[in-house]
């Protein structure tokens, strides 16, 4: 099985979903969210591909999503702004972001990662 891991080095969370990876042996390709923040066509594909609502994809704890109020504006914008928003920084992107070849995992859940990747 061939992954890639989107993630943030100095991220907590992507720090013990990187260790969880290695402890079971799963190879991946590693990418930097921050420096190679995903495209509007990445993003709309793993959303389709996901069986998450577009929301889930937004990091809404970050600094970034504050600043831009972007509370609000989830409710009231169409796919297409919402992931037009997405693209302009990787730091909205909530993180780590799994992508398989027929599924997409966001956020570290031990138990989802489990049974999709195990």
């Amino acid at each position: 099985m061939k992954i890639t891991v989107l993630q943030y080095p100095p991220c907590s969370t992507c720090k013990k979903a990187l260790k969880w990876l290695n402890d079971h042996n799963i190879e991946y390709q590693d990418r930097n969210i921050k420096t190679n923040n995903p495209t509007k066509a990445e993003l709309e594909a793993w959303y389709h591909k996901s069986d998450y609502p577009l929301k889930r994809f937004f990091n809404t704890s970050g600094q970034k999503y504050r600043e831009l109020n972007l509370k609000d504006k989830i409710g009231t914008a169409s796919e297409d702004e919402l992931l037009t928003i997405l693209a302009t920084d990787g730091m909205l992107v909530k993180r780590p972001l799994v992508i398989g070849s027929d599924f997409v995992l966001v956020g570290f859940k031990e138990a989802e990662w489990e049974e999709k990747l195990l």
